[in-house]
C-alpha cells in the first residue's frame, strides 16, 4: 500500500487515513472534491465556524493551502468574506455548519445579494432521505434549503459527489460572466463525508463562459448618440470596474462629468478633475445627471435606495451598459441598452467613439459643460449639513488616514454622512461598504477580510458606537489572524441617526440613547491597544498612533468633542 492516497496534486497520509478510517470515515471523500475543486479556481482563504456537521469540509484546508479564518459569529464570516472579494475579484467563501450556522450567516448573504457580490456558502445538510423529517436531529430546521433560497440568488442542494463538483464549477461560471449574487451549496451530511472515486480531471477549473455581447450596430448608435451630446455625464456603478480604464478615456473624450453609485466609488479615481463622486445621495450631484442632455450607466442598478435628497429624472437620452438584462431598462428606462461585460463592451463604444472622426480624438478632449469643482464644493457642504459636526471630524479622520489606505464602514452616520464624501477613493474597492442592504456591523469584520486580502495595504474602519456592538468579538478575530488593523469608533451616544428620525416624527428620543463601555478599555480586552480622544485637538495625533500600533487598534472619538 502506498504511504499517501489522494485526488491529484492532494494526498492525504496514510497514517491519517487509517485514523480517519477508524473513526467511520474516509478523507477522500465529497468534502475533498469540493474543496480542492475550489483551490483549483485560486480560492486561498475561507471564512467561517468549525461545526460537528462541517468537519470534512475543514479536514482538507491546510494541504490545500486554504487559509481558514474563524470568526466568532457566523455574519462576520459572511461580511469578512464579502470585503475579501472585493479586494480579490474571487468569490468569497463561507463555511457554515447546518442550522444556525447558516442561518447566523444570512445576512451577509443578503447583503451580497442586494450589493451584487460575489459569495458561496457551503453547509451541511440534513441526511439524504431525512429532509424534513423533524426527528429532533441536531441543528434541525424545518426547512434550511428554503431559508436559503429565499435570500440567495441561487441555491441547490446536490445528491453526489458528482453533483457537488458541478454545482462549484456552475457558481464560478455564473459569477465570472454575469451578475455576481451569492451562491449556497448545501451538501447533505452522509454524502459530506462519504469515500469518492471522482476523476481528478473533472475538479480542475474551467474556462469562464462568454459573456453577452451587444451587436456593433448598437454600439455604434449609442457612440454617436454620445458625441452628439452637449451636456453629456456618466454614472458608473460597481459594474464597471473591469471597463474602468475605457470608461475613463471615454469621459475625458466627452468631457463628461462622472458620478458613482456607493458600490462604483473609485472605479475612476476621485482625484481625477471629471469625478464629482459617489454622490447620488445629494441633491447638487443629482442634478448634473438630471441635466445632461446624454447619460451614460455603466453596471448600476440605479439603486432607489441611494437617491436620499433629490428625485432622479434624467431629462436627455439614456444609454445605459450592463451584464444583466434584467437590469437595462430596471428602475430608469433607456434609448440603448448595450447588454455585455463592461471590461468588453467600453472598449467597443471607445473605438467607435474615435471612429467618428475629430470629436473623438484625444487632441480634442472637450472641456467638461459644469465647473466640477463647485459641483464638488456644492455635494461637501450639503453632506456635512446632515449631522452637527459629522462632516468636520469625518474631513480631519480623512486628511489623517495613511497613504494608500483600504476604508471600511457601515450604515453608520460617520460613514454616509462623512467619510463617503470626505475620503476620496483611488481605485475601485477602497472604500468598501454596503449603502442599499444599510445594516449595522460590516465594518469590522469587512476590514479582516479586506486585510487578509490585501495585507500589504494599511485597512481603517471607521463606524459608530451601535454598529460596532453588532460585531465587536470580530476584534478577537483580527488578533488571532495576527493583523494589523486600526478601527475608529466615532461615539454619538448610541443610535444618532435613528433619535433625529424620531425627532422629525415628533417622538422623544426613545430607545436610541445607548450606555457606553470603556472603549480603550474593551480593545485591550480582546488584546489590542485603545487609544482615547480626550480633546478635539488630539483626534490626528491618536489616530498616527493607532495607525503605527502593530496589531489591532482602536480609536474613540466622543462627538461631543467637536460639537
Amino acid at each position: 500500500m502506498s504511504s499517501e492516497a489522494g485526488m491529484g496534486g492532494y494526498s492525504v497520509p496514510e497514517t491519517e487515513r487509517e485514523r480517519a478510517l477508524a473513526a467511520g470515515i474516509d478523507p477522500r471523500n465529497t468534502g475533498l472534491a469540493v474543496m480542492q475543486t475550489l483551490r483549483g479556481y485560486g480560492i486561498d482563504a475561507v471564512f467561517g465556524i468549525p461545526g460537528t456537521h462541517n468537519l470534512e469540509f475543514y479536514r482538507h484546508l491546510p494541504r490545500l493551502g486554504i487559509r481558514a479564518v474563524t470568526s466568532r459569529h457566523e455574519q462576520g464570516a459572511g461580511y469578512a468574506a464579502d470585503a475579501w472579494a472585493q479586494r480579490t475579484g474571487l468569490p468569497g467563501v463561507v463555511i457554515t455548519t447546518s442550522g444556525p450556522g447558516l442561518l447566523n450567516a444570512l445576512s451577509s448573504v443578503g447583503t451580497a445579494y442586494c450589493e451584487s457580490r460575489p459569495l458561496i456558502v457551503l453547509s451541511p445538510g440534513a441526511p439524504r432521505g431525512m429532509e424534513g423529517s423533524s426527528i429532533g436531529m441536531l441543528h434541525e430546521t424545518k426547512d434550511q434549503l428554503g431559508a436559503a433560497r429565499a435570500i440567495a440568488d441561487r441555491a441547490v442542494r446536490v445528491a453526489s459527489a458528482e453533483e457537488a463538483v458541478e454545482a462549484v464549477h456552475e457558481a464560478f461560471a455564473v459569477l465570472r460572466s454575469g451578475r455576481p449574487r451569492p451562491v449556497y451549496i448545501e451538501v447533505p451530511l452522509d454524502l459530506l463525508e462519504e469515500s469518492t472515486d471522482i476523476s481528478i480531471e473533472s475538479l480542475g477549473p474551467r474556462e469562464a463562459p462568454p459573456a453577452p455581447q451587444p451587436v456593433s450596430a448598437d454600439i455604434e448608435a449609442a457612440a454617436r448618440l454620445l458625441a452628439e451630446a452637449e451636456r453629456p455625464a456618466i454614472l458608473a456603478g460597481s459594474g464597471a470596474r473591469s471597463g474602468r480604464e475605457a470608461l475613463q478615456t471615454i469621459a475625458e473624450l466627452l468631457g463628461a462629468p462622472v458620478v458613482t453609485s456607493s458600490n462604483g466609488k473609485g472605479v475612476v479615481a476621485e482625484s481625477h478633475p471629471l469625478v464629482i463622486g459617489a454622490e447620488l445621495r445629494l441633491k447638487a450631484a443629482v442634478d448634473v445627471l438630471n441635466e445632461a442632455d446624454a447619460l451614460l450607466v455603466v453596471g448600476s442598478k440605479v439603486a432607489v435606495g441611494e437617491f436620499a435628497a433629490g428625485e432622479f429624472a434624467p431629462t436627455g437620452r439614456v444609454i445605459r451598459i450592463d451584464i444583466d438584462e434584467s437590469q437595462g431598462r430596471n428602475n430608469l428606462a433607456a434609448e440603448r441598452v448595450l447588454i455585455g461585460d463592461s471590461g468588453e463592451v467600453l472598449p467597443s463604444l471607445l473605438d467607435a467613439l474615435r471612429a467618428l472622426g475629430p470629436a473623438g480624438e484625444s487632441s480634442n478632449e472637450r472641456a467638461p459643460w459644469i465647473s466640477v469643482d463647485e459641483v464638488r464644493a456644492a455635494c461637501l457642504a450639503e453632506s456635512d449639513g446632515y449631522g452637527p459636526g459629522v462632516g468636520a471630524v469625518a474631513a480631519r479622520i480623512a486628511a489623517a488616514l495613511p497613504e494608500g489606505a483600504i476604508l471600511t464602514g457601515d450604515s453608520s452616520q460617520i460613514c454616509y454622512s462623512g467619510m463617503a464624501g470626505h475620503f476620496r477613493a483611488e481605485g475601485p474597492a477602497e472604500c468598501i461598504n454596503m449603502i442599499t442592504y444599510a445594516t449595522l456591523g460590516y465594518g469590522l469584520p469587512a476590514a479582516i477580510g479586506a486585510k487578509i486580502a490585501d495585507p500589504d495595504r494599511p485597512v481603517v474602519c471607521v463606524t459608530g458606537d451601535g454598529a460596532l456592538m453588532f460585531s465587536v468579538q470580530e476584534l478577537q478575530t483580527a488578533a488571532e489572524q495576527h493583523l494589523d488593523l486600526t478601527v475608529i469608533c466615532v461615539d454619538n451616544g448610541g443610535y444618532g441617526e435613528i433619535e433625529q428620525n424620531e425627532q422629525d416624527r415628533g417622538i422623544e428620543p426613545i430607545a436610541v440613547r445607548l450606555s457606553q463601555p470603556d472603549w480603550p478599555t474593551v480593545a485591550r480586552a480582546f488584546r489590542g491597544r485603545g487609544f482615547a480622544v480626550e480633546s478635539a485637538g488630539e483626534l490626528e495625533e491618536r489616530i498616527a498612533e493607532a495607525v503605527e500600533h502593530p496589531g489591532v487598534s482602536l480609536v474613540h472619538v466622543p462627538m461631543g468633542l467637536f460639537e
